[in-house]
């Protein structure tokens, strides 16, 4: 059902699953997806409040 939101992007719903079915390619993606999402949100926040910290921003 998730996957079926996707398709309004072609071919997105077919590079992530691996083809038209959920199989173990798409557990796989999934699971680097879910491993590595945190680790790139926190670089970003960090660059983030870097950044500030350089402006002299207090707020």
């Amino acid at each position: 059902v998730i996957t079926n939101l996707l398709y309004f992007i072609p071919g997105l719903v077919s590079w992530i699953c691996g083809g038209y079915l959920v199989s173990d390619p798409t557990l796989k993606r999934f699971f680097v997806l879910h491993f590595t999402f945190p680790f790139i949100a926190l670089c970003i926040v960090f660059i983030h409040i870097f950044f500030l910290h350089l402006q002299g921003s207090t707020n």
